[in-house]
């Protein structure tokens, strides 16, 4: 896939814009994926994933053929999300009521794996639980433990996209889970 990728991206370069489109239509998932999980809002993950992408073409003539695309898109949708989660407090949770609905919350629109109702529930807590807890953690804790756990990347990928050692992404990573092994001790 990434020599697609990078096929598609010197045709960008030379000024083709529907092989870009074939970027985002290979990208757009994973990177609404990752928004939502750092930022835990529907409408904002949409925001800063279709953000990523504007500033990915604009500024496509900063890209490194010799890495990962993949590596240099999460980066700058890392960046966006950390961007936003520093400059606005939270003003609305994900257990928060949905507008118009009696008792619905935003977990009501996780996508459910056709499981009886009683393990869709259970399933529905403990994720609500869990997600709660991850929007807890310090940025710096948050990042690598969605990078990690929620997108399943390596610690080289992680390290490149948030441009630190791979001492430190162990660190972080390690004290993120002991940080959320308290949190959810009462499970």
């Amino acid at each position: 896939m990434e020599t697609i990728v990078k096929k598609r991206i010197k045709q960008v370069k030379k000024g083709d814009q529907n092989a870009f489109a074939e970027i985002v239509d290979l990208y757009k998932d994973k990177i609404y994926q990752l928004c939502f999980r750092m930022l835990g809002n529907a409408h904002e993950a949409e925001d800063i994933a279709q953000e990523a992408f504007i500033r990915s073409y604009v500024n496509i003539h900063t890209y490194d053929m010799n890495k990962k695309f993949s590596t240099w898109l999460y980066r700058i949708a890392t960046n966006l999300c950390i961007d936003r989660i520093r400059k606005k407090k939270p003003d609305y949770y994900l257990d928060a009521e949905v507008s118009g609905t009696e008792g619905l919350t935003m977990y009501s629109q996780v996508a459910s794996n056709e499981a009886l109702p009683e393990e869709e529930l259970e399933t529905l807590e403990l994720q609500q639980t869990i997600q709660k807890e991850i929007l807890k953690l310090p940025d710096k804790y948050r990042t690598v433990i969605v990078l990690k756990y929620i997108d399943e990347l390596s610690l080289i990928e992680i390290s490149e996209i948030l441009d630190i050692p791979v001492g430190t992404v162990k660190t972080r990573i390690h004290r993120g889970r002991e940080a959320l092994r308290k949190q959810l001790r009462h499970l």
